[in-house]
């Protein structure tokens, strides 16, 4: 078991308190969006030494991986994935994040080799895939968190333009425009109403839709009744043209559900699936990829053609997933997909709680701290720390430690949060 030294990506949209305030230490003084835990080569986690530093030339998790795949995946893992199949990911969100669909493992292959014969730089500002892997991800809500995700019976978004539509604060253009998205929608014509909000395959966005867009949040003021009885989805107009005014994301925000997640609750998102994280703390879970196709809400490269292609336009309800309890103290929370299932452990005094490692796994502890045997040994992790669990280390057991830092544990009757990413059974 080896103890994790993770990059933190200071993207723009992060929250500048709340990873640290998760891990326990001092904020870095800029925006934290994400802190990566795993093998993706874009920012892979780094082996520490035996003396607990990170040195300079440690190992990185994906070349320590790959120098020995099968004893540290597992031979069925090794042969089936050939690389750490999940990244984890804790995310903190102060502003909201692109408008973003991800593809499928077949269309990743596809246009990754298209982008390697035509010579172009996966890390180019204009390249849709920085790898050849698929990225259906779940998102578990640490804090209260609120999202876009997936969209709409189309028959609901009509009203929403309609009520639009019917507001005193629109030109003629603008209210034109609104009933044109109304029309398409009340025909079901979810693909239809996306396009012409986007602009068209060079997103050459007709000027309508640009006045619409920019006095939608004016209008949604004027509407009755408003607040707390307005359309959450109209709501947050206001909020997404003041990040990204002049944005046409900010009314395809209409075409989806709008969802907040208490603490504990999760959403998966499969291939195709438009989504957006506004605000909020989170663990993510995701097949290891970094491939995102834009549709919205950001100054980056949007290729809509690749993003119409991509995107499934299906309405569907909002994708929760349920934790399964179990005896031993732990939530899982099993999203359907083959790469990966989070565990939640809660360990108290008096409690072995097992990892349900099948091959891999990390391990990441937010609250006290712990000790996590194995046969191979074992190694204490506290509040903050991540561990790499190699398959060999299975079968493995979390119990409550006395923390180096804190003098948090066992002796003065507290407890441990953990969250473990491993992965699920077999299916059926």
């Amino acid at each position: 078991m080896y103890h994790l030294e993770n990059t933190v990506r200071d993207y723009a949209w992060g929250d500048t308190d709340l990873i640290a305030s998760l891990l326990g230490r001092a904020p870095s003084g800029g925006p934290e969006a994400e802190m990566w835990i795993g093998a993706h080569p874009g920012a892979p986690s780094r082996l520490r030494g035996a003396d607990g530093a990170q040195h300079d030339g440690a190992p990185r998790l994906d070349e320590f991986i790959a120098a020995d795949p099968a004893a540290r995946l597992g031979e069925e893992a090794g042969a089936r994935f050939g690389r750490l199949p999940f990244l984890a990911k804790v995310l903190a969100a102060a502003a909201p994040l692109s408008l973003q669909v991800h593809p499928t493992l077949e269309q990743a292959r596809a246009g990754f080799a298209a982008q390697q014969a035509a010579g172009l730089d996966p890390a180019a500002p204009e390249s849709n895939y920085k790898d050849d892997n698929h990225k259906p991800e779940m998102l578990l809500a640490l804090t209260e968190l609120t999202a876009l995700c997936g969209f709409r019976e189309p028959r609901v978004s009509s009203a929403l333009f309609g009520r639009l539509a019917a507001s005193q604060g629109l030109s003629e253009p603008a209210r034109g425009a609104a009933e044109r998205i109304r029309a398409l929608l009340d025909g079901g014509d979810l693909a239809g109403a996306f396009t012409a909000l986007l602009g068209g395959r060079e997103r050459d966005v007709p000027p309508p839709i640009r006045d619409l867009v920019d006095q939608a949040p004016g209008a949604v003021a004027l509407l009755q009744p408003g607040p707390p009885d307005l359309d959450p989805g109209l709501a947050e107009l206001e909020s997404l043209a003041g990040h990204y005014p002049g944005d046409p994301g900010v009314l395809i925000s209409l075409l989806l559900n709008h969802v907040t997640l208490r603490p504990g609750q999760a959403i998966a998102l499969p291939a195709g699936n438009v989504h957006a994280y506004l605000r909020g703390l989170g663990i993510e879970v995701m097949a290891s990829s970094d491939n995102v196709l834009r549709g919205g809400l950001t100054p980056k490269h949007v290729d809509v053609a690749e993003l119409l292609a991509t995107v499934d336009f299906r309405p569907l309800p909002v994708p929760y997933v349920e934790p399964v309890e179990t005896e031993f103290g732990q939530r899982v929370y099993r999203p359907g997909f083959d790469e990966f299932e989070l565990q939640v452990l809660d360990v108290r005094p008096g409690a072995d709680v097992p990892v349900g490692q099948r091959g891999p796994a990390v391990v990441l502890v937010t609250a006290g701290a712990l000790v996590l045997d194995s046969p191979t040994g074992d190694v204490m992790v506290d509040r903050g720390e991540s561990v790499f669990l190699p398959a060999t280390a299975a079968p493995v057991v979390a119990r409550l430690a006395q923390s180096a830092r804190t003098g948090f544990g066992d002796d003065d009757g507290g407890s441990a949060t953990a969250f473990a990413v491993t992965l699920p059974p077999p299916a059926g």
